[in-house]
Protein backbone atom coordinates (compact mmCIF):
# COMPACT_ATOMS: atom_id res chain seq x y z
CA UNK A 1 0.00 0.00 0.00
CA UNK A 2 2.80 2.03 0.93
CA UNK A 3 4.54 1.75 -2.59
CA UNK A 4 1.23 2.77 -4.25
CA UNK A 5 0.62 6.01 -1.91
CA UNK A 6 4.52 7.12 -2.91
CA UNK A 7 3.72 6.53 -6.91
CA UNK A 8 0.75 8.80 -6.56
CA UNK A 9 2.47 11.16 -5.10
CA UNK A 10 5.21 11.57 -7.40
CA UNK A 11 2.95 11.35 -9.94
CA UNK A 12 0.92 14.31 -9.07
CA UNK A 13 2.47 17.26 -10.62
CA UNK A 14 3.05 15.02 -13.84
CA UNK A 15 -0.70 14.82 -14.25
CA UNK A 16 -0.90 18.62 -12.90
CA UNK A 17 1.25 19.10 -16.17
CA UNK A 18 -0.60 17.07 -18.68
CA UNK A 19 -3.83 18.26 -17.39
CA UNK A 20 -3.03 22.35 -18.68
CA UNK A 21 -1.09 20.55 -21.41
CA UNK A 22 -4.39 19.25 -22.79
CA UNK A 23 -6.28 22.65 -21.83
CA UNK A 24 -3.52 24.34 -23.53
CA UNK A 25 -3.80 22.46 -26.60
CA UNK A 26 -7.90 22.02 -26.31
CA UNK A 27 -7.74 26.39 -25.91
CA UNK A 28 -5.46 26.52 -28.98
CA UNK A 29 -7.71 24.50 -31.29
CA UNK A 30 -11.05 26.25 -30.16
CA UNK A 31 -8.87 29.73 -31.19
CA UNK A 32 -7.90 28.56 -34.03
CA UNK A 33 -10.99 26.74 -35.71
CA UNK A 34 -14.29 28.32 -34.06
CA UNK A 35 -15.85 30.89 -36.16
CA UNK A 36 -18.41 31.56 -33.95
CA UNK A 37 -16.56 33.55 -30.62
CA UNK A 38 -19.21 33.20 -28.50
CA UNK A 39 -18.97 29.38 -28.88
CA UNK A 40 -15.11 29.59 -28.71
CA UNK A 41 -15.54 31.77 -25.46
CA UNK A 42 -17.91 29.10 -24.09
CA UNK A 43 -15.84 26.68 -24.86
CA UNK A 44 -12.37 27.76 -23.25
CA UNK A 45 -14.23 28.71 -20.07
CA UNK A 46 -15.55 24.73 -19.98
CA UNK A 47 -12.37 23.55 -20.94
CA UNK A 48 -10.96 25.33 -18.08
CA UNK A 49 -13.43 25.40 -15.35
CA UNK A 50 -13.41 21.70 -15.80
CA UNK A 51 -10.00 19.99 -16.92
CA UNK A 52 -10.12 17.12 -18.61
CA UNK A 53 -13.60 16.65 -18.98
CA UNK A 54 -14.04 20.31 -20.56
CA UNK A 55 -11.06 19.32 -22.83
CA UNK A 56 -12.83 15.65 -23.64
CA UNK A 57 -16.44 17.01 -24.46
CA UNK A 58 -14.88 19.24 -26.91
CA UNK A 59 -12.57 16.58 -28.73
CA UNK A 60 -16.02 14.77 -29.16
CA UNK A 61 -18.70 17.60 -29.68
CA UNK A 62 -16.82 20.74 -30.64
CA UNK A 63 -14.85 19.78 -33.39
CA UNK A 64 -16.02 19.85 -36.93
CA UNK A 65 -15.12 16.21 -38.28
CA UNK A 66 -18.49 16.11 -40.54
CA UNK A 67 -16.71 18.67 -43.12
CA UNK A 68 -13.39 16.69 -42.03
CA UNK A 69 -14.23 13.45 -42.83
CA UNK A 70 -16.57 13.76 -45.89
CA UNK A 71 -13.37 15.37 -47.60
CA UNK A 72 -11.02 12.72 -46.18
CA UNK A 73 -13.37 10.08 -47.73
CA UNK A 74 -14.30 11.46 -51.02
CA UNK A 75 -10.11 12.49 -51.22
CA UNK A 76 -9.66 8.80 -50.93
CA UNK A 77 -11.89 7.30 -53.07
CA UNK A 78 -11.65 9.90 -55.88
CA UNK A 79 -8.20 10.90 -56.08
CA UNK A 80 -8.01 12.95 -59.47
CA UNK A 81 -10.30 10.46 -61.13
CA UNK A 82 -13.48 13.21 -60.14
CA UNK A 83 -12.35 16.44 -62.38
CA UNK A 84 -10.69 19.50 -61.40
CA UNK A 85 -12.86 22.30 -60.47
CA UNK A 86 -12.80 24.97 -63.53
CA UNK A 87 -11.49 28.05 -62.70
CA UNK A 88 -14.29 31.02 -62.27
CA UNK A 89 -15.29 32.38 -65.36
CA UNK A 90 -18.11 35.46 -65.19
CA UNK A 91 -21.15 34.91 -66.90
CA UNK A 92 -21.64 36.51 -69.88
CA UNK A 93 -24.47 38.69 -69.19
CA UNK A 94 -26.39 38.43 -72.79
CA UNK A 95 -27.27 34.87 -71.40
CA UNK A 96 -29.54 36.17 -68.79
CA UNK A 97 -32.86 37.11 -70.34
CA UNK A 98 -33.33 40.99 -70.25
CA UNK A 99 -36.34 40.70 -66.97
CA UNK A 100 -33.60 39.34 -64.79
CA UNK A 101 -30.32 41.31 -66.04
CA UNK A 102 -30.18 42.81 -62.41
CA UNK A 103 -29.69 39.21 -60.91
CA UNK A 104 -26.39 39.15 -63.07
CA UNK A 105 -24.08 39.41 -59.86
CA UNK A 106 -26.18 36.60 -58.80
CA UNK A 107 -25.26 34.48 -61.54
CA UNK A 108 -21.55 35.87 -60.70
CA UNK A 109 -21.65 34.54 -57.13
CA UNK A 110 -22.62 31.24 -58.19
CA UNK A 111 -20.50 30.76 -60.71
CA UNK A 112 -17.30 31.84 -58.62
CA UNK A 113 -18.46 29.32 -55.64
CA UNK A 114 -19.26 26.68 -57.55
CA UNK A 115 -17.42 24.75 -60.42
CA UNK A 116 -20.56 24.56 -63.02
CA UNK A 117 -20.42 26.66 -66.07
CA UNK A 118 -24.26 28.43 -66.75
CA UNK A 119 -26.43 26.82 -69.48
CA UNK A 120 -28.36 28.03 -71.81
CA UNK A 121 -31.22 26.06 -73.81
CA UNK A 122 -32.83 24.50 -71.35
CA UNK A 123 -36.25 22.82 -70.84
CA UNK A 124 -37.86 22.46 -66.65
CA UNK A 125 -41.35 21.37 -66.30
CA UNK A 126 -42.74 21.30 -62.97
CA UNK A 127 -44.09 17.96 -61.26
CA UNK A 128 -46.80 18.30 -58.92
CA UNK A 129 -46.59 15.26 -56.32
CA UNK A 130 -46.10 11.46 -56.78
CA UNK A 131 -49.29 11.72 -59.35
CA UNK A 132 -47.14 13.76 -62.14
CA UNK A 133 -43.89 12.87 -61.74
CA UNK A 134 -44.08 9.35 -61.24
CA UNK A 135 -45.52 9.06 -64.62
CA UNK A 136 -42.74 10.38 -66.20
CA UNK A 137 -40.06 9.39 -64.18
CA UNK A 138 -41.29 5.25 -64.97
CA UNK A 139 -41.85 6.35 -68.34
CA UNK A 140 -38.18 7.73 -68.99
CA UNK A 141 -37.02 4.72 -67.68
CA UNK A 142 -38.91 2.17 -69.85
CA UNK A 143 -37.75 4.58 -72.77
CA UNK A 144 -34.00 4.40 -72.37
CA UNK A 145 -32.10 2.44 -74.89
CA UNK A 146 -28.39 2.98 -73.05
CA UNK A 147 -28.12 3.76 -69.79
CA UNK A 148 -30.19 4.73 -66.68
CA UNK A 149 -28.85 6.49 -63.30
CA UNK A 150 -31.30 6.40 -60.14
CA UNK A 151 -29.94 8.34 -56.88
CA UNK A 152 -32.09 8.51 -54.08
CA UNK A 153 -32.30 9.06 -50.27
CA UNK A 154 -35.28 7.32 -49.61
CA UNK A 155 -36.56 4.27 -52.19
CA UNK A 156 -39.42 2.30 -49.75
CA UNK A 157 -40.38 -1.16 -50.84
CA UNK A 158 -43.91 -0.32 -51.39
CA UNK A 159 -46.41 0.08 -54.31
CA UNK A 160 -44.58 2.84 -55.56
CA UNK A 161 -41.00 1.72 -55.00
CA UNK A 162 -42.08 -1.67 -56.63
CA UNK A 163 -43.13 0.15 -59.65
CA UNK A 164 -39.69 1.59 -59.94
CA UNK A 165 -38.02 -1.58 -59.34
CA UNK A 166 -39.79 -3.43 -62.33
CA UNK A 167 -39.25 -0.61 -64.22
CA UNK A 168 -35.09 -1.05 -63.75
CA UNK A 169 -35.64 -4.67 -63.90
CA UNK A 170 -36.86 -4.18 -67.38
CA UNK A 171 -34.51 -2.09 -68.39
CA UNK A 172 -31.36 -4.18 -67.88
CA UNK A 173 -33.20 -7.42 -69.29
CA UNK A 174 -33.22 -4.97 -72.34
CA UNK A 175 -29.23 -4.04 -72.10
CA UNK A 176 -29.29 -0.91 -70.47
CA UNK A 177 -26.70 0.18 -68.15
CA UNK A 178 -28.84 0.80 -65.19
CA UNK A 179 -26.87 1.69 -61.62
CA UNK A 180 -28.89 2.75 -58.45
CA UNK A 181 -27.91 4.77 -55.56
CA UNK A 182 -29.91 4.70 -51.99
CA UNK A 183 -28.78 6.32 -48.79
CA UNK A 184 -27.61 3.76 -46.34
CA UNK A 185 -30.10 5.41 -43.70
CA UNK A 186 -33.63 6.42 -46.48
CA UNK A 187 -32.86 2.45 -47.30
CA UNK A 188 -34.04 1.60 -43.61
CA UNK A 189 -37.39 3.66 -44.22
CA UNK A 190 -39.55 0.36 -45.06
CA UNK A 191 -39.04 -3.41 -44.45
CA UNK A 192 -37.25 -5.38 -45.61
CA UNK A 193 -35.02 -3.34 -47.58
CA UNK A 194 -36.07 -2.79 -51.29
CA UNK A 195 -32.38 -2.92 -52.47
CA UNK A 196 -32.41 -6.92 -51.96
CA UNK A 197 -34.92 -7.74 -54.18
CA UNK A 198 -33.08 -5.48 -56.71
CA UNK A 199 -29.99 -6.98 -56.42
CA UNK A 200 -31.91 -10.22 -57.05
CA UNK A 201 -33.10 -8.92 -59.94
CA UNK A 202 -29.26 -7.84 -61.12
CA UNK A 203 -30.03 -4.42 -60.77
CA UNK A 204 -26.62 -2.68 -59.74
CA UNK A 205 -27.11 -1.01 -56.57
CA UNK A 206 -25.18 0.25 -53.81
CA UNK A 207 -25.39 2.26 -50.65
CA UNK A 208 -23.92 5.28 -50.09
CA UNK A 209 -22.33 5.44 -46.47
CA UNK A 210 -22.60 1.65 -45.67
CA UNK A 211 -21.19 0.31 -43.03
CA UNK A 212 -21.38 -2.65 -41.05
CA UNK A 213 -21.04 -0.83 -37.58
CA UNK A 214 -24.07 1.08 -36.56
CA UNK A 215 -21.47 3.19 -34.20
CA UNK A 216 -19.67 4.09 -37.43
CA UNK A 217 -23.07 5.68 -39.28
CA UNK A 218 -24.43 8.32 -37.08
CA UNK A 219 -28.08 9.48 -38.69
CA UNK A 220 -27.07 13.14 -38.34
CA UNK A 221 -23.81 12.62 -40.53
CA UNK A 222 -23.16 12.51 -44.47
CA UNK A 223 -26.23 11.70 -45.76
CA UNK A 224 -26.70 11.29 -49.68
CA UNK A 225 -29.73 13.61 -49.42
CA UNK A 226 -29.95 14.29 -53.31
CA UNK A 227 -32.79 13.10 -55.50
CA UNK A 228 -31.59 12.38 -59.28
CA UNK A 229 -32.95 10.35 -62.45
CA UNK A 230 -31.26 10.73 -65.47
CA UNK A 231 -32.18 8.22 -68.27
CA UNK A 232 -30.24 7.72 -71.71
CA UNK A 233 -28.28 11.23 -70.48
CA UNK A 234 -30.71 13.34 -71.99
CA UNK A 235 -33.77 13.75 -70.10
CA UNK A 236 -32.97 13.94 -65.78
CA UNK A 237 -35.41 14.72 -63.07
CA UNK A 238 -34.47 16.36 -59.78
CA UNK A 239 -36.30 18.24 -56.86
CA UNK A 240 -37.28 16.89 -53.01
CA UNK A 241 -39.15 13.66 -53.93
CA UNK A 242 -38.64 10.40 -52.78
CA UNK A 243 -39.84 7.18 -53.83
CA UNK A 244 -42.86 6.50 -51.90
CA UNK A 245 -46.70 5.88 -51.85
CA UNK A 246 -47.21 8.66 -49.93
CA UNK A 247 -46.45 11.31 -52.44
CA UNK A 248 -49.49 9.68 -54.59
CA UNK A 249 -52.02 12.02 -53.27
CA UNK A 250 -54.85 10.30 -55.36
CA UNK A 251 -54.01 7.19 -53.84
CA UNK A 252 -54.96 8.72 -50.94
CA UNK A 253 -52.11 7.10 -49.19
CA UNK A 254 -51.89 6.97 -44.93
CA UNK A 255 -49.27 9.54 -44.70
CA UNK A 256 -50.03 11.79 -47.50
CA UNK A 257 -46.78 14.06 -48.60
CA UNK A 258 -46.87 16.62 -51.00
CA UNK A 259 -43.95 17.40 -53.09
CA UNK A 260 -42.59 19.20 -56.23
CA UNK A 261 -40.39 17.55 -58.43
CA UNK A 262 -38.80 18.71 -61.78
CA UNK A 263 -37.85 17.67 -65.38
CA UNK A 264 -35.01 18.94 -67.49
CA UNK A 265 -34.01 18.27 -70.96
CA UNK A 266 -30.85 20.31 -72.30
CA UNK A 267 -27.17 20.85 -71.49
CA UNK A 268 -27.71 21.30 -67.90
CA UNK A 269 -28.96 17.21 -67.69
CA UNK A 270 -24.95 16.45 -68.17
CA UNK A 271 -24.36 18.65 -64.71
CA UNK A 272 -27.35 16.02 -63.12
CA UNK A 273 -25.55 13.05 -64.62
CA UNK A 274 -21.93 14.31 -63.98
CA UNK A 275 -23.18 14.56 -59.79
CA UNK A 276 -24.19 11.28 -59.56
CA UNK A 277 -21.07 9.89 -61.09
CA UNK A 278 -19.00 11.36 -58.87
CA UNK A 279 -21.43 10.05 -55.62
CA UNK A 280 -21.30 6.87 -57.60
CA UNK A 281 -17.16 6.32 -58.05
CA UNK A 282 -17.10 8.07 -54.49
CA UNK A 283 -19.32 4.70 -53.11
CA UNK A 284 -17.95 1.98 -55.53
CA UNK A 285 -14.97 3.40 -57.11
CA UNK A 286 -16.66 2.44 -60.47
CA UNK A 287 -15.75 5.37 -62.97
CA UNK A 288 -18.82 6.51 -65.66
CA UNK A 289 -17.00 8.24 -68.00
CA UNK A 290 -18.15 7.07 -71.78
CA UNK A 291 -20.33 9.18 -74.51
CA UNK A 292 -23.54 6.71 -73.16
CA UNK A 293 -23.83 8.56 -70.24
CA UNK A 294 -22.24 11.90 -71.50
CA UNK A 295 -24.01 12.40 -75.36
CA UNK A 296 -24.07 15.47 -77.29
CA UNK A 297 -27.12 17.59 -75.72
CA UNK A 298 -28.83 20.03 -78.13
CA UNK A 299 -31.08 23.07 -77.06
CA UNK A 300 -34.29 21.99 -75.80
CA UNK A 301 -35.70 25.55 -74.26
CA UNK A 302 -35.40 28.44 -73.29
CA UNK A 303 -34.55 28.41 -69.41
CA UNK A 304 -30.73 29.01 -68.65
CA UNK A 305 -30.07 27.04 -65.45
CA UNK A 306 -27.56 25.45 -63.68
CA UNK A 307 -27.11 22.54 -61.04
CA UNK A 308 -25.42 23.09 -57.89
CA UNK A 309 -23.89 20.63 -55.55
CA UNK A 310 -23.83 21.35 -51.96
CA UNK A 311 -22.32 19.20 -49.05
CA UNK A 312 -19.98 18.74 -45.78
CA UNK A 313 -16.59 18.25 -48.15
CA UNK A 314 -15.33 20.92 -50.98
CA UNK A 315 -19.03 21.78 -51.72
CA UNK A 316 -19.39 23.24 -48.29
CA UNK A 317 -22.07 25.74 -47.43
CA UNK A 318 -22.43 26.64 -51.31
CA UNK A 319 -26.37 26.04 -51.20
CA UNK A 320 -26.07 28.88 -47.95
CA UNK A 321 -24.45 31.33 -50.24
CA UNK A 322 -26.65 30.83 -52.81
CA UNK A 323 -29.39 31.52 -50.15
CA UNK A 324 -27.33 34.98 -49.36
CA UNK A 325 -26.80 35.94 -52.45
CA UNK A 326 -30.25 35.54 -53.92
CA UNK A 327 -31.76 37.36 -50.70
CA UNK A 328 -28.78 40.48 -51.43
CA UNK A 329 -29.74 40.67 -55.01
CA UNK A 330 -33.52 40.84 -54.51
CA UNK A 331 -35.66 43.83 -55.78
CA UNK A 332 -39.33 43.50 -55.21
CA UNK A 333 -40.22 40.16 -54.27
CA UNK A 334 -38.87 36.88 -52.17
CA UNK A 335 -40.71 33.31 -52.21
CA UNK A 336 -39.55 30.59 -50.16
CA UNK A 337 -41.14 27.24 -49.84
CA UNK A 338 -39.65 24.81 -47.12
CA UNK A 339 -40.65 22.11 -45.09
CA UNK A 340 -38.28 22.69 -42.47
CA UNK A 341 -37.08 26.57 -41.72
CA UNK A 342 -34.57 26.62 -38.68
CA UNK A 343 -32.27 28.88 -40.30
CA UNK A 344 -28.80 30.25 -38.65
CA UNK A 345 -28.61 33.74 -37.23
CA UNK A 346 -27.14 34.94 -40.69
CA UNK A 347 -29.68 33.61 -42.90
CA UNK A 348 -32.22 35.11 -40.11
CA UNK A 349 -30.43 38.52 -40.62
CA UNK A 350 -30.61 38.38 -44.33
CA UNK A 351 -33.99 37.66 -44.74
CA UNK A 352 -34.98 40.54 -41.95
CA UNK A 353 -32.36 42.85 -43.99
CA UNK A 354 -34.39 41.96 -47.41
CA UNK A 355 -37.56 42.56 -46.23
CA UNK A 356 -36.70 46.15 -44.52
CA UNK A 357 -35.39 47.45 -48.23
CA UNK A 358 -38.53 47.22 -49.07
CA UNK A 359 -38.84 43.45 -50.91
CA UNK A 360 -41.86 41.26 -50.19
CA UNK A 361 -40.42 38.31 -48.47
CA UNK A 362 -43.08 35.23 -48.00
CA UNK A 363 -41.88 32.48 -46.91
CA UNK A 364 -44.53 29.38 -46.50
CA UNK A 365 -44.18 26.64 -44.04
CA UNK A 366 -46.20 23.29 -42.95
CA UNK A 367 -48.86 24.20 -40.32
CA UNK A 368 -48.40 20.37 -39.13
CA UNK A 369 -44.58 19.17 -39.60
CA UNK A 370 -43.74 15.21 -39.64
CA UNK A 371 -41.06 16.17 -37.16
CA UNK A 372 -42.41 17.42 -34.05
CA UNK A 373 -38.77 18.89 -33.05
CA UNK A 374 -38.46 20.52 -35.72
CA UNK A 375 -41.58 22.33 -35.62
CA UNK A 376 -41.52 23.27 -32.15
CA UNK A 377 -38.11 24.54 -32.78
CA UNK A 378 -39.13 26.44 -36.23
CA UNK A 379 -41.63 28.29 -34.17
CA UNK A 380 -39.72 29.17 -31.40
CA UNK A 381 -37.33 31.72 -34.34
CA UNK A 382 -40.27 32.82 -36.15
CA UNK A 383 -40.42 35.94 -34.26
CA UNK A 384 -37.31 36.76 -35.82
CA UNK A 385 -38.31 37.30 -38.88
CA UNK A 386 -42.07 38.81 -38.43
CA UNK A 387 -40.70 41.24 -36.26
CA UNK A 388 -38.73 42.75 -39.28
CA UNK A 389 -41.45 42.66 -41.86
CA UNK A 390 -41.29 39.14 -43.27
CA UNK A 391 -44.43 37.09 -44.07
CA UNK A 392 -44.91 33.54 -43.04
CA UNK A 393 -47.54 31.79 -43.79
CA UNK A 394 -48.75 28.13 -42.31
CA UNK A 395 -50.27 25.53 -45.19
CA UNK A 396 -52.55 22.70 -43.97
CA UNK A 397 -52.26 18.95 -44.53
CA UNK A 398 -51.59 17.23 -46.26
CA UNK A 399 -47.68 17.97 -45.39
CA UNK A 400 -45.81 19.90 -48.05
CA UNK A 401 -42.42 18.85 -48.68
CA UNK A 402 -41.31 21.05 -51.79
CA UNK A 403 -38.45 23.23 -51.78
CA UNK A 404 -38.66 26.08 -53.46
CA UNK A 405 -37.31 29.78 -53.68
CA UNK A 406 -38.53 32.77 -56.41
CA UNK A 407 -36.73 36.03 -56.94
CA UNK A 408 -38.22 38.90 -58.31
CA UNK A 409 -40.61 36.73 -60.90
CA UNK A 410 -37.51 35.69 -62.71
CA UNK A 411 -34.81 33.56 -60.56
CA UNK A 412 -36.12 30.06 -59.11
CA UNK A 413 -33.81 27.71 -56.77
CA UNK A 414 -35.19 24.14 -56.54
CA UNK A 415 -33.77 20.78 -55.21
CA UNK A 416 -33.22 18.91 -51.91
CA UNK A 417 -31.88 21.20 -49.82
CA UNK A 418 -33.92 22.68 -46.71
CA UNK A 419 -33.66 25.89 -44.86
CA UNK A 420 -31.39 23.71 -42.20
CA UNK A 421 -28.04 22.90 -40.54
CA UNK A 422 -28.73 19.26 -41.57
CA UNK A 423 -29.11 20.41 -45.38
CA UNK A 424 -26.46 23.54 -45.44
CA UNK A 425 -24.27 21.51 -43.43
CA UNK A 426 -24.77 17.91 -42.69
CA UNK A 427 -26.02 16.15 -46.31
CA UNK A 428 -25.28 15.94 -49.69
CA UNK A 429 -27.80 18.16 -51.62
CA UNK A 430 -28.34 19.13 -54.97
CA UNK A 431 -30.57 21.80 -56.15
CA UNK A 432 -30.64 23.77 -59.90
CA UNK A 433 -30.78 27.26 -60.45
CA UNK A 434 -32.95 28.91 -63.08
CA UNK A 435 -33.13 32.46 -65.14
CA UNK A 436 -36.37 32.86 -66.59
CA UNK A 437 -39.67 34.56 -66.30
CA UNK A 438 -41.98 32.03 -67.79
CA UNK A 439 -40.74 29.09 -65.60
CA UNK A 440 -40.96 31.63 -62.92
CA UNK A 441 -44.57 32.43 -63.15
CA UNK A 442 -45.63 28.65 -63.34
CA UNK A 443 -43.68 28.58 -60.39
CA UNK A 444 -45.54 31.64 -58.52
CA UNK A 445 -48.85 30.04 -59.91
CA UNK A 446 -48.22 26.73 -57.78
CA UNK A 447 -47.46 29.05 -55.01
CA UNK A 448 -50.85 31.27 -55.37
CA UNK A 449 -52.69 27.63 -54.87
CA UNK A 450 -50.60 27.12 -51.74
CA UNK A 451 -51.20 30.20 -50.43
CA UNK A 452 -54.87 30.40 -51.02
CA UNK A 453 -55.13 27.45 -48.30
CA UNK A 454 -52.77 28.85 -46.30
CA UNK A 455 -52.84 31.19 -43.15
CA UNK A 456 -50.56 33.68 -42.23
CA UNK A 457 -48.85 33.77 -39.39
CA UNK A 458 -48.92 36.84 -36.69
CA UNK A 459 -46.80 38.21 -33.89
CA UNK A 460 -50.00 38.13 -31.71
CA UNK A 461 -50.26 34.50 -32.05
CA UNK A 462 -46.47 34.16 -31.59
CA UNK A 463 -46.82 35.90 -28.40
CA UNK A 464 -50.18 34.19 -27.17
CA UNK A 465 -48.71 30.89 -27.16
CA UNK A 466 -48.47 29.38 -23.31
CA UNK A 467 -46.11 29.94 -21.23
CA UNK A 468 -45.26 25.73 -20.98
CA UNK A 469 -45.41 25.81 -25.18
CA UNK A 470 -42.95 28.69 -25.35
CA UNK A 471 -40.40 26.76 -22.83
CA UNK A 472 -41.16 23.50 -24.69
CA UNK A 473 -40.20 25.71 -27.93
CA UNK A 474 -37.12 27.30 -26.70
CA UNK A 475 -35.83 24.56 -25.51
CA UNK A 476 -36.53 22.79 -28.83
CA UNK A 477 -34.39 25.68 -30.72
CA UNK A 478 -31.40 24.47 -28.05
CA UNK A 479 -31.29 22.24 -30.74
CA UNK A 480 -31.21 23.70 -33.53
CA UNK A 481 -27.47 23.50 -34.88
CA UNK A 482 -28.38 19.57 -35.32
CA UNK A 483 -31.77 19.18 -37.06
Amino acid sequence: MEPLVRLIQAMGPIAVALTFLLSVIASAHVVLYKRDSRAAVGWVGLIWLAPVAGSVLYALLGINRIRRQAVTQRTARLGTAGGTALPPATPRPELLPPEVQHLHPLAELVDRISARRIKSGNAVTPLVNGDEAYPQMLAAIEEAQLTVALSTYIFDNDQVGRQFQEALQRAVERGVEVRVLIDTVGARYSWPPIWRSLRQREVPVALFGRTLWPWRMPYLNLRNHRKLLVADGRVGFTGGMNIRQGHVLQSQPRHPVADLHFRLQGPVVAQLMRTFADDWLFTTGELLDDITWYPPLDEAGSVVARGLNDGPDEDFEKARFVFLGALACAQKSVRIVTPYFIPDQGLISALDVTALRGVKVEILLPEASNLALVQWASTAQLWQVLARGCRVYFTPPPFDHSKLMVVDDGWALFGSSNWDARSLRLNFEFGVECYDAALAAQLNALIEQKLARAREVTSAELNGRSLPVKLRDGIARLAAPYL
